[in-house]
């Protein structure tokens, strides 16, 4: 079993060479979704295919699956449906946030509008379910779909919660993992159960996606606060702008002195565009950073736990070091 982190840079594709070929078929499949007869939806298409990045959704499912087994057919398919349900969570979120910039690129909704971001976002969902359809069971269908509410639910969570400066860790946790890890664990659950995996086994991969996403979340949020725009890749300090709060803040605000309690709480308050420097400068040289820090180690190290029951092999050991990837990542 690995560290808490890697002690060399990861690079995914060594990471996702168990189900590269794997990868590329669910890639094609997901190509061919997005197209459309409509020119100006197909220049949409185009531009949030950029929104790919990492693809560790798909690739967690896959290496899941090959984990317990094989690869089948349905997880090519499964693979670009709950690609196309991540793409679109990031075409809303960008809206919600007001964001810019998403991996390099500009957001949707900075180039079409709020309403053409809603309405690609529901063009996204709508082809996953179209997508997800044409297999045999419906057991993916149902996961999903209950998934999609239970990310839609977390998001209203936030959203209902901005400015809320009593949020307490466990009303974080809560939405953290509503709206990002349990589409992490349906990844691992799908890949698990399609390969035909024990229910045990099925259970040690949903443990694992969701302490994976619980860690990926948590690790984003300090990104977000004490990240470089320019190595991240897409827009920061979306949190403070909305009035946010995520758990280094959370755990500041908790454990401070009051009158430092107070400052923070003023700069959370301020409309100065310097704020979110201001903070991460103030939360620096304070343990709230490394509190964090620790939590997302902690969930890690649960992810990691959950694979010692798996039978050795190459993709179990691509997922251990997935799950340190998600540490040391800075993008």
């Amino acid at each position: 079993m690995r560290g808490d982190g890697p002690t060399a840079p990861v690079r995914l594709a060594e990471l996702y060479a168990p189900i590269a070929t794997d990868l590329a078929a669910s890639r094609r499949l997901l190509a061919d979704e997005l197209i459309s007869d409509q020119g100006f939806i197909s220049d949409l298409c185009r531009h949030v295919g950029q929104f790919h990045g990492k693809l560790v959704r798909p690739a967690v499912l896959l290496l899941a699956a090959r984990a317990c087994g094989e690869v089948r057919p349905a997880h090519h398919v499964l693979a670009a449906v709950v690609e196309l349900v991540h793409i679109a969570t990031l075409v809303h979120d960008d809206v919600l946030d007001e964001a810019d910039i998403r991996r390099r690129a500009a957001t949707v909704n900075r180039l079409w509008g709020n309403h053409q971001a809603v309405l690609m976002g529901d063009f996204l969902y709508s082809h996953a379910f179209h997508l997800c359809s044409s297999l045999d069971s419906q057991f993916a269908a149902r996961l999903i779909g209950q998934t999609a509410v239970t990310v839609c639910e977390g998001e209203m969570m936030q959203v209902a919660r901005r400015g809320c400066y009593e949020l307490t860790e466990a009303e974080y946790l809560d939405v953290i993992y509503r709206k990002t890890a349990v589409l992490v664990e349906a990844c691992c659950q799908l890949g698990a159960y399609y390969a035909g995996a024990e229910p045990e086994t099925v259970q040690l991969l949903r443990t694992y996606g969701s302490s994976v996403g619980m860690a990926f979340q948590i690790a984003d949020d300090l990104l977000d606060l004490t990240g470089d725009e320019s190595e991240v890749g897409k827009s920061l300090g979306r949190d403070v702008c909305e009035r946010e709060l995520t758990l280094p803040l959370i755990h500041y605000l908790t454990t401070a002195a009051p009158a430092a309690r107070d400052q923070l709480l003023a700069l959370l308050r301020s409309t100065d565009p310097l704020r979110t420097r201001a903070i991460a400068t103030r939360l620096r040289d304070n343990p709230s950073l490394a509190y964090a820090q620790t939590v997302a180690r902690e969930y890690i190290a649960a992810a990691r736990q959950a694979l010692t029951g798996l039978p050795p092999s190459a993709a179990r050991d691509s997922l251990d070091a997935l799950a340190g990837f998600v540490l040391a990542r800075r993008q």
